[in-house]
């Protein structure tokens, strides 16, 4: 009984070994294998990321969508990107950001292509709505000529963010900018000048010129003459509305004559002529028009 128990034993024993022994052999060949896909995988991806043809060399790499009023040479110089590039080393969304945090454009989208390899950029640029002048000096230039400082000049959109006008000087869209001009440091009118803005596109008076200079007195150019608001307030759009009543205005006096129109209180509106007593006419506007002298 003994040796029938010794014999099942080391059968036993030696049915074991074999299997530890395939179970190791299984385990090496399962660690091969996956340092070997390992190495494979890590091999071609540095192959790929080197690959000479997936590699932007050039700016004409770079394809511009959905520009109208900057030129596609303007907006990839925004970039400031160096060639040559991998293109699977660039960041989209980095890209992306990099144009957002330019104030000409509101929105970006950047995308890869790898065959041909390029980029395709997407952008949705700021809609600028008047030309904005530091100084009255330069009025009487043209708003893009080459002589004026381009720090003197800029452009803005209805919510009033300024933006270089150096990025559309050398464009041939350039003759869609505005030509309602501001004039006045940005930081004198930007708290009001959405509003302000607003009421103007809406005035059925047309306004050539905005001059924010004087907080005290905010003095417009329209095709009614220069008028006078006072201070801006809350019943800037009350004014405008004041001064479309006062259309035939040119029919009782010659406007070569007319210093100004006074409508800082609107409901007593006046015109200051060009000498030493105002001329008064009540029909001129549904309100009552009290005499002014210098």
């Amino acid at each position: 009984m003994t040796s029938i128990y010794t014999s099942v034993s080391q059968a036993e024993l030696i049915q074991r070994r074999r299997q530890l022994r395939r179970q190791r052999r299984i385990k090496s060949f399962r660690a091969i294998w996956r340092s070997l896909v390992v190495c494979s995988l890590t091999g071609g991806l540095v192959w790929v990321t080197t690959l000479p043809d997936w590699v932007i060399r050039k700016p004409e790499q770079i394809n511009i969508e959905g520009n109208r009023l900057l030129s596609a040479p303007t907006i990839r110089s925004l970039l400031a990107m160096p060639y040559p590039q991998s293109l699977l080393r660039l960041q989209p969304q980095v890209l992306a950001e990099k144009l957002e945090s330019q104030a000409s454009i509101a929105q970006a989208t950047v995308t890869r292509q790898l065959l041909p390899p390029a980029l395709t950029i997407q952008v949705k640029e700021r809609q600028p709505v008047a030309i904005a002048l530091r100084t009255s000096a330069t009025i009487s230039q043209p708003p893009l000529s080459p002589h004026l400082k381009t720090s003197q000049v800029g452009l803005l959109d209805a919510q009033g963010v300024w933006m270089p006008i150096a990025n559309y000087a050398e464009s041939q869209r350039s003759k869609q900018l505005p030509t309602l001009k501001v004039i006045g440091e940005s930081s004198q009118y930007r708290a009001y000048w959405p509003q302000l803005y607003q009421a103007v596109s809406h005035s059925p008076v047309k306004v050539l010129e905005i001059d924010c200079q004087d907080p005290r007195n905010l003095i417009i150019k329209t095709e009614l003459g220069i008028v006078h608001f006072g201070s801006y307030s809350s019943r800037f759009a009350y004014q405008l509305s004041v001064l479309d009543r006062m259309r035939e205005l040119p029919t009782h006096l010659n406007p070569s004559d007319i210093a100004y129109i006074d409508l800082e209180n609107p409901d007593y509106p006046s015109i200051q002529m060009k000498g030493a007593i105002a001329k008064t006419d009540k029909h001129l506007t549904n309100t009552k028009v009290p005499s002014k002298t210098d």
